[in-house]
């Protein structure tokens, strides 16, 4: 097997948390790695087709460097990943959903059509091995619009599937330091917690709460909460937590001094019932 891709930093780099909100890296970035080493090295443990790299670098060279957030999802022990592609000029995009599938169709199949007057400002696909490989095409999609008039900053996201858009999950922001209590009210007015034995602590953990921003997540079939803005010794916490890859852990424990300039996000989806609380997909995410 080949040694993982690495990316080492630049004078000129710039750094986007998974909402592509900017942020002044928390320590000298000289000498250091970019984001995407850590998705390149999943990349690697994944074994995955090397139109993987080719995709990363097909978009990169025609929307540019650190316009992508990526997601590594692990889904029942399996990997999987989403690129999230963001323009907040809404309509005025530049980055649309039809400009980023027109440049992605040489190495993926795809007939969807978007509906470019919707005031999306994110969408995002979901990638593995099968779409990579020509044993599925990208058939649907995510679009994410603003909510006007919410107390808290929030958004929606809509799957489009063919021609069709369905409603899909409703995201609620928090501020970490102000807002702890209202993100605990958030957790517990649920319709998925169905568990008054669930502790706050299992979902809003200790450990990742002086983050920057955590969102809750209402979804069809569960809930999610995110963490935005944790340090490398944060995301090392997770990847034991929700027990990643040992070789995950340990390249992330031996890089520490090449990632402790970067913040990193991570979340997890789940439910709860009389037997406890169940996590059934968790997530890291980053730019590249």
């Amino acid at each position: 097997m080949r040694q993982p891709v690495v990316e080492y930093t630049a004078a000129d780099d710039k750094y986007f948390n998974y909402c592509w909100w900017p942020y002044n890296p928390i320590g000298s970035t000289e000498g250091k790695l970019r984001p995407s080493s850590l998705l390149f090295h999943a990349f690697h443990l994944a074994q995955i087709d090397q139109r993987a790299y080719e995709l990363v670098e097909r978009i990169r060279s025609n929307i540019g460097m650190f316009r992508t957030v990526w997601g590594t999802k692990q889904v029942a022990g399996e990997m999987q990943w989403e690129f999230y592609f963001y323009d907040y000029q809404r309509r005025d995009r530049d980055v649309s959903i039809t400009c980023v599938l027109d440049l992605i169709r040489p190495l993926i199949s795809c007939d969807l059509a978007p509906d470019e007057r919707i005031p999306y400002f994110m969408f995002s696909m979901d990638i593995d091995e099968q779409l990579l490989t020509g044993r599925r095409n990208l058939d649907d999609i995510q679009i994410y619009i603003g909510n006007p008039g919410s107390s808290v900053s929030s958004g929606i996201a809509y799957e489009q599937r063919g021609d069709q858009l369905s409603l899909k999950n409703l995201y609620c922001f928090f501020d970490a330091k102000r807002q702890l209590r209202q993100v605990a009210e958030k957790i517990q007015c649920s319709a998925h917690l169905g568990s008054e034995s669930v502790a706050i602590d299992q979902i809003l953990y200790p450990q990742l709460r002086t983050c920057h921003t955590i969102c809750v997540a209402n979804k069809k079939d569960c809930d999610t909460i995110y963490f935005s803005g944790v340090d490398v010794s944060q995301l090392s916490f997770f990847l034991e937590k929700f027990d990643y890859p040992e070789a995950t852990r340990e390249w992330v424990t031996q890089h520490c001094s090449q990632l402790d300039h970067l913040l990193f996000d991570v979340g997890f989806d789940y439910h709860a019932d009389q037997q406890g609380l169940h996590v059934v997909k968790s997530g890291y995410y980053g730019v590249f």
